[in-house]
């Protein structure tokens, strides 16, 4: 049967309230499984870089996935701890966050259908939640927003940031900005692929700022050369590889590129990062994502946590558009809190923060809203396809 939630009139589905009113009839008694090889869910990769793929995850992958997350303290476990969520339920941070990891360990969650600051400001102050789940926008939001200062938010001891890097800036100013001594800011690192966890800084872990954390219980981990495919050491920028019980069997009828994904059981991420000499592991860009100015590569997250440093800039991202000399020019788009700032003072600001083959010879451009999928990431893609089209129309 497909049981549905919210809407009862749907011709061929059944009303999920009926599933928990049912006194355990509905529910067969001669289900026979493979936990390892039947697949649970079909979540599907995000986009952000090529055409959406159904990511096949089994029971194995989801129980695997929740142990780790449990046994690495993802979420800490007392009486008084409440998390509010607002990232959507059908990404694997909700799977794995929400349905699995919390409700497995009891905790009270409040949840919202959508961001809205003085509904989530009040909610939090309400319920006296002591975990926030985040992305960087909302993370963005707490440091510069003045409605923060209206909340009472105190009870938050803990605050988890996923989806995109969080720089180190952006977490000391939120320890300052919710001014709490003992508010612990983690980080952690996974992929719907990998069934929503790779690397995570955990309750009692020393987490160092700007940190992805460690690898989890159960999962190995190695950096390797993009070109040669060579494992890397220590502070050593590479492609980040994982390999453990949670990563995904497949993409649902790709096998394609399946086989270009997982490599001898090594998943391939298309990330950029590297590991310290305790084994903090640091994401720098996605390599896809890389913007090639002549020789030198620029990675557009470093530009945009410095631009986002600036305190007239709300939000802000950062391409490479097609330049015929270099190959590509960093490219600023921002949201601005004010009226007055200009392109040109953001220039200025990059020039004398960054090297010369960082600046942003591609320009800058002022905008209402930098465009990002629900759970928080910039759609570079389609900035690139709006600068492509506009490019088009000037000739």
């Amino acid at each position: 049967h497909i049981y549905i939630v919210g809407d009862d009139s749907v011709e061929g589905c059944l009303p999920f309230v009926d599933l928990m009113t049912d006194d355990g009839s509905a529910f067969p008694k001669d289900i026979k499984i493979n936990p390892v090889e039947d697949v649970a869910v079909l979540p599907y990769s995000s986009g952000t870089t090529g055409l959406p793929k159904g990511v096949m995850l089994t029971h194995h992958n989801l129980i695997a996935s929740c142990e780790m997350g449990v046994s690495n303290e993802l979420i800490k476990v007392s009486d008084s701890d409440a998390i509010i969520w607002v990232l959507p339920l059908f990404h694997l941070s909700g799977i794995l966050g929400v349905l699995l990891i919390s409700m497995k360990l009891g905790i009270t969650i409040v949840t919202l259908s959508k961001f809205e600051p003085k509904v989530y400001l009040g909610l939090a102050e309400k319920h006296k939640v002591t975990c926030l789940v985040i992305a960087p926008p909302i993370a963005v939001f707490l440091i510069k927003h003045p409605m923060v200062d209206e909340y009472n938010l105190s009870s938050v001891d803990n605050i988890i940031c996923g989806a995109a890097p969080l720089g180190a800036g952006h977490v000391k100013s939120l320890q300052k900005r919710l001014n709490n001594d003992h508010l612990k800011v983690r980080q952690g690192y996974g992929m719907t692929e990998t069934a929503g966890i790779s690397t995570l800084c955990g309750m009692n872990d020393k987490c160092v700022a700007g940190s992805v954390g460690g690898v989890v219980a159960g999962c190995l981990a190695k950096v390797i050369d993009i070109a040669t495919g060579k494992i890397l050491g220590i502070g050593r920028d590479g492609e980040l590889c994982f390999r453990g019980p949670q990563v995904m069997k497949g993409y649902l009828n790709n096998e394609a590129a399946t086989k270009s994904t997982i490599i001898d059981g090594w998943i391939h991420t298309g990330d950029i990062g590297h590991y310290d000499a305790e084994g903090n592991f640091f994401i720098v860009d996605r390599f896809k994502e890389l913007i090639k100015f002549k020789a030198f590569q620029v990675a557009p997250a470093e530009l945009e946590d410095i631009l986002l440093t600036h305190p007239e800039i709300q939000d802000a991202a950062v391409i490479g558009v097609p330049d015929e000399y270099a190959g590509e020019l960093p490219k600023a788009i921002i949201v601005s809190k004010t009226d007055t700032l200009t392109a040109e003072d953001v220039v200025r600001f990059i020039d004398g923060r960054v090297a010369s083959y960082k600046q942003l010879r591609g320009g800058v451009e002022i905008v209402k809203e930098v465009p990002k999928s629900p759970s928080g990431k910039i759609l570079r893609k389609l900035l690139r396809d709006r600068e492509r089209q506009a490019s088009k129309k000037k000739y």
